[in-house]
């Protein structure tokens, strides 16, 4: 069953829907008890519907703080929404088809998914859909859901906030940038460097690293630096990779700047003191969040954003010395 398909409706616009997705289940102070029943029985920010399960499938590497911020906005909705979820991650495509499967096997109410490689999971995907499974999308594969057929998405637009960060570049002046990738074919990560080099106007080189060791990360970057002093400016895709490359920065006797996407409170720790010049953020917690309330509201009012056709996009947006102090209390508490 296309869940996308089979609908009719205007597609709204995203952006006022994933306003619209956030503020569902606060009770109106004007509509009573039955203005709460006609919204899924939410009340004082808690559903009392009836318990569902819902599965999200990531290709989150173990142990990295983005994804962390990713699940804890999941388990925020799940929480509100008397969910069941069952999270699990992997980042090899075949393992995290299998987990689909698995969710499948369990007879979900609903699954969210990433397309770090959407060739790998575009069979199982329709196994879900076939299965009268709503699927949702959420951080990668914004140029496949409509594709294999998956309700919605929630995420940013890779290749725009890489033009942006490329843009940006020019502004300070830069020459000569090398942006690192930690994971080889993921469709993310290679469409975010693609558009730094779209827009950047000096020259700009890929560094391909092995991400789930970080001491190779860091004498990578290293060896890249000292082999190259006219390199100016360091691009990460993570936080971790960030600070990590600071240290290459310092070890390498480069002058070199660094600048990333996405965020931890470590990070946004070193924007304060100026470690790093600034990042690129997508609001992880909110595409967890907005993931799992969105199936939530799909199997409970039959409601889903930009009428199947338009993403909700949740970034990009820049984090400087501008801004830094306004974000940092967000960030303390894991949600930004």
């Amino acid at each position: 069953m296309n869940h996308r398909l089979t609908r009719s409706i205007t597609p709204v616009l995203a952006t006022a829907t994933a306003a619209t997705l956030v503020l569902v289940g606060c009770s109106s102070s004007s509509g009573g008890k039955k203005a709460e029943e006609a919204a899924g029985r939410a009340s004082a920010g808690k559903a009392t519907t009836p318990r569902m399960t819902i599965a999200m499938v990531t290709h989150a590497p173990a142990g990295d703080t983005f994804w962390d911020t990713i699940r804890k906005g999941a388990e925020a909705a799940a929480a509100k929404d008397n969910v069941k979820l069952i999270y699990s991650n992997s980042e090899t495509a075949a393992t995290q088809a299998t987990l689909v499967q698995n969710a499948i096997d369990q007879k979900v109410d609903g699954i969210a998914v990433t397309l770090a490689k959407p060739d790998a999971m575009k069979a199982v995907v329709a196994k879900a859909e076939q299965a009268g499974i709503p699927v949702v999308g959420l951080n990668a594969g914004l140029a496949e859901w409509k594709k294999q057929g998956l309700l919605e998405f929630f995420g940013q637009d890779e290749s725009v906030s890489g033009q942006a960060l490329g843009t940006k570049l020019n502004g300070t002046g830069a020459k000569h940038a090398v942006c690192v990738i930690q994971a080889q074919g993921d469709v993310n990560l290679e469409d975010r460097c693609k558009g730094v080099q779209k827009t950047f106007n000096g020259t700009t080189d890929t560094l391909y690293v092995n991400g789930t060791d970080m001491p190779s990360v860091r004498s990578t970057i290293t060896a890249k630096l000292k082999q190259d002093s006219s390199i100016d400016y360091v691009v990460t895709l993570g936080a971790p990779y960030a600070l990590t490359a600071v240290q290459s920065v310092s070890e390498a006797g480069s002058k070199a700047k660094v600048a990333t996407f996405d965020l931890n409170k470590e990070l946004v720790n070193a924007v304060k003191n100026g470690s790093i010049q600034f990042a690129v953020d997508q609001q992880p917690y909110l595409q967890g969040y907005l993931a799992v309330d969105s199936l939530w509201l799909y199997k409970t009012n039959g409601n889903y954003s930009g009428g199947g056709e338009e993403p909700v996009l949740t970034g990009p947006a820049f984090v400087d010395k501008s801004n830094v102090d306004t974000i940092a209390r967000f960030a303390a508490q894991g949600t930004r």
